[in-house]
Parts: C-alpha cells; structure tokens; sequence
C-alpha cells in the first residue's frame, strides 16, 4: 500500500500545487518574524513591510490551500480562484504599490515608491496567482475520448 493510498487519497498534480502554494503562502506569513529576512527599515528582503493583515492573509490563504487537498475537486477550486485573485493583486500592485486583498489600496492609496519596487513586492503574488491559474485551469487531466 502507497503512502497516498493509505492516507486515503492520491496526491496529484492540483493537490501538489495546493502543497506547494501552502508552504509558500505559510513562509511569507513566517518571514514578518524571522529577523534575518527583516532590514534595518523594518522591510522583509528590502522591499516590503507586513503587518498583522497581510500575515493574516497569508496564513488563512496557506490554510485554505492545506484545507482544498481533501479532494481533486476542492483543490482545483482552490487554484482556480486563488490564482486569479492573487495575480489580480500582483497586477494591481505593479501599477499603483498596493493591493486589494490586504486592503492597502483602501488604507495607503497610491503608494510613491520606484516602479522596480512595485514590481518585485508584487512579484510574489503574480508568481503565486500565476501557479494557481496555470495548474488550476490547465488541461492536463483531461482524458482523450475513447474511439
């Protein structure tokens, strides 16, 4: 009997991906405590501060992602929806600085910062979405009709 098989599902490519997105989203959560991650300005890897509702986010967004692995179903959802609403954030941040998940669009606004910094604090989410919407709706799992 195969570990997946004893622990009562098969972990394919869409429950992988989940995984895979969980222990991302569960490390971004992570880092906001983990001082070698953290400069002198109080910024995760220079570029970024996370605060309670971005931790939050991530936390529930990786929990949900551990959740969507009880079933194929479940876990293709997950993607679905996580992808498209996590690359719609990294889009939003690339041209104004915040997003809409964390609320930051509402709370800061337009943020006065580099376009290079934009783009590299949204890159995390525009990588993350881009997983979820690529895994999530790709055809890979389709069967071809039987002759």
């Amino acid at each position: 009997m195969t570990t997946s098989a004893a622990i009562g599902f098969s972990l394919d490519r869409y429950r992988i991906a989940a995984l895979a997105l969980a222990v991302a989203l569960l490390f971004a959560a992570a880092t906001d405590y983990i001082p070698a991650f953290i400069d002198a300005q109080g910024r995760v890897f220079g570029l970024f501060q996370l605060d309670i509702y971005k931790d939050a986010l991530h936390v529930a967004s990786g929990l949900w992602a551990l959740a969507s692995m009880l079933s194929r179903r479940s876990a293709v959802f997950f993607l679905r929806v996580f992808g498209t609403l996590y690359f719609l954030d990294g889009v939003m941040g690339v041209f104004t600085g915040s997003g809409y998940l964390d609320l930051s669009i509402f709370i800061d606004g337009i943020r006065d910062t580099s376009w290079l910094v934009k783009f590299l604090s949204s890159l995390p989410h525009l990588a993350l979405g881009a997983i979820g919407i690529t895994v999530g709706w790709s055809p890979w799992g389709a069967r071809p009709a039987s002759a």
